[in-house]
């Protein structure tokens, strides 16, 4: 009973059991909040027991009258469990405690605080041992200019990270571009900083490199929200004036709505050159907002740009030296031609508006259709502007909507292939009662006021015709905007009838 009482008289002391409390504390509360970080947890944790477990066996030597040795493992398992605790309430002052008050310094100031306490208590623990500081520190200056000469690479990434830190030259979140790597910068350690791509990699830089080395912060400007500008180029034909360019790509891009492009600045369209082909090349230049999606964004804008350039025909320039597989007669280029006439004149057979024209005359207008391709989110029509053509869509979705008073959008309804809108304007020459913008990606064609006009001068009675049609359509929308019941709408349309048909008679000079 002696040897025992012995063995845990030397291993377990009055501060043993308030420690292990502590320390149990202090896991439960990082196993709860630091989900993310259980396994460094559990090797902390295991390494404290690992040393609880040597001060046992210290006690077993100990009761065995071997004290010397007893003594030596004593205080080396207890250095071991202090730097366990030490780590402990470093991950719960930095991790759990630090982020309450909405602050978040990076990793390596949490390392160096605990790497200083792992010093300090060290220094403790030997001057507790009976040994004189002062001699050490002495006889170890040599050692430790060695130490330092073989660790100078070590101890530049130690200082680099310290002196990023310090100068704030790049920190947490920012995206930086160093040689040909470009990423988020995620973690600043004591010998590196991790940097993630968007190739889903991971890329360790030593901090040394990044203070020897010239590096990039993307899309950070003082006092300014982080954005970064990129260059979408194109090349257009100089028979094209600049100004057309210019105005067509800049209107496109000012009206659509398009995720992660800034609106400060706003996109702005240039001509960087000219070459001796008589080509122009130009650029388009936004902002990004979220660095993350530079390539998808550009995708976006490009394809904003092409169909804006396809609305004002615009052709982008090629190189000269196609060669064509395909033998192209007359003949081959009409069966080409006629066959989009017979799939246009298809299409407006089952618009609602032409049902009661011929033929002939669809035909007609089917070889003066314009195609005219919209981006999503580009707004197609404007609530209040005056346009006089009308647009049939043939791929994709719209959405119309009512501007309010206050301010606010009310949908009306959402347009499929085959709907058609903007036909008041083409009418009448109103302006546009509601907005409609390009829910997906959008595909339409043209109708212009001239090249009804000539249908309608050829057989007037066609205006009597869709008359009708053009009434239940604005009732319709003076329903959604007023909440008309019933009996009053029914009540006007005998007057509508009258009213828009003579001011389609008036508009063609019928």
């Amino acid at each position: 009973m002696d040897f025992f009482d012995k063995m845990v008289g030397y291993f377990w002391g009055e501060e043993s059991f308030p420690v292990l409390i502590m320390v149990l504390c202090i896991a439960v509360l990082l196993f709860h909040f630091r989900r993310d970080e259980r396994q460094s947890l559990v090797n902390t944790l295991g390494f404290f027991f690992a040393c609880q477990l040597g001060l046992l066996l210290s006690g077993f030597i100990y009761a065995l009258e071997l004290t010397r040795a007893a003594a030596t493992l004593h205080e080396a398992f207890i250095i071991g469990a202090g730097i366990a605790v030490i780590r402990l309430w470093g991950q719960l002052v930095f991790r759990i405690l630090v982020p309450v008050f909405r602050f978040s310094p990076p990793r390596i100031t949490e390392d160096i605080f605990v790497i200083i306490a792992y010093i300090a208590w060290g220094m403790i623990r030997l001057r507790y041992a009976g040994l004189e500081l002062g001699s050490i520190l002495a006889t170890s200056a040599m050692i430790t200019a060695v130490v330092a000469f073989a660790m100078q690479d070590t101890l530049g990434n130690i200082l680099g990270g310290l002196a990023l830190q310090l100068d704030n030259s790049v920190g947490v979140g920012d995206w930086i571009k160093v040689d040909d790597v470009a990423g988020k910068v995620v973690d600043i350690r004591w010998r590196s900083t991790l940097v993630e791509t968007r190739n889903w990699e991971t890329v360790v830089i030593p901090n040394s490199q990044l203070m020897k080395n010239k590096f990039t912060v993307l899309g950070r400007r003082t006092d300014q929200p982080v954005q970064w500008r990129r260059w979408i180029w194109f090349t257009i034909a100089l028979e094209v004036t600049p100004a057309k360019v210019i105005n067509t790509v800049e209107s496109a891009l000012l009206q659509a709505d398009i995720g992660n492009v800034a609106k400060d600045p706003l996109p702005n369209c240039v001509l960087m050159e000219m070459d001796k082909e008589g080509n122009a090349r130009y650029a388009l230049r936004y902002w990004l907002t979220d660095l993350a999606v530079d390539d998808p964004t550009d995708s976006v804008v490009r394809w904003h740009i092409f169909t804006a350039l396809q609305r004002a025909e615009i052709k982008l320039a090629v190189p000269e030296q196609n060669i064509r597989l395909t033998k192209q007669n007359e003949q081959y280029e009409e069966g080409v031609q006629q066959r989009e006439i017979n799939l246009r004149t298809r299409m407006l057979r089952r618009v609602e508006l032409f049902t009661q024209m011929a033929d002939n005359e669809l035909e007609s207008l089917a070889k003066r259709l314009r195609y005219t391709p919209f981006a999503k989110g580009v707004v197609i029509s404007k609530q209040g502007s005056v346009a006089h053509w009308l647009y049939v869509i043939i791929n994709g979705e719209a959405e119309v909507y009512l501007e309010l008073p206050n301010g606010k959008q009310r949908t009306l309804r959402t347009l499929e292939k085959g709907s058609f809108f903007g036909e008041m304007g083409l009418m009448t020459g109103e302006p546009r009662s509601a907005s409609v913008v390009a829910k997906t990606d959008v595909e339409c064609y043209r109708l212009d006021k001239e090249v009804f006009e000539d249908i309608l001068k050829a057989r007037p009675s066609i205006a009597e015709e869709i008359t009708s049609v053009l009434v239940t359509r604005r009732a319709e929308l003076e329903s959604a905007m007023q909440n008309l019941d019933a009996t009053a709408k029914h009540k006007d349309l005998f007057l509508q009838h009258n009213e828009i048909l003579a001011t389609i008679k008036r508009f063609f000079s019928l």
